[in-house]
């Protein structure tokens, strides 16, 4: 019967595997790609704001961040689009999410829940 190891010199054995070099430099590699296309479907639709694609080296992972420093939750709208309000009367505001990052990475949309 075969014995199955948990750990790996002290590490569990998927951090121990993604930390490898070979790993990371693949994971870059692959972030890389994606920030790429998210920039090019960001610059599509810029026309304002402080908007951009950012890469975070988490040290394991590695993220493609959507960021608006404006505080105004901004990038969740971009990526996700918001819901109308009323005013004056009127519904104004709302939009449909242009999925930067999702479309970048080849992610199927879960569409609203």
């Amino acid at each position: 019967m075969a014995e199955v190891y948990r750990t790996l010199g002290g590490r569990k054995v998927e951090k121990a595997l993604a930390i490898l070099p070979e790993v990371q430099r693949e994971l870059e590699e692959r972030t890389l790609q994606v920030a790429g296309r998210a920039e090019a479907g960001l610059a599509e639709h810029h026309h304002d704001g402080d908007a951009e694609i950012d890469i975070e080296d988490g040290g394991v992972d590695w993220y493609v961040v959507l960021s608006d420093e404006r505080g105004q939750l901004a990038a969740l709208s971009i990526e996700f689009g918001r819901e109308p309000y009323e005013k004056d009367g009127e519904l104004v505001g709302g939009m449909d999410g242009l999925h930067i990052l999702g479309n970048a990475a080849h992610l199927k949309s879960r569409g609203r829940r």
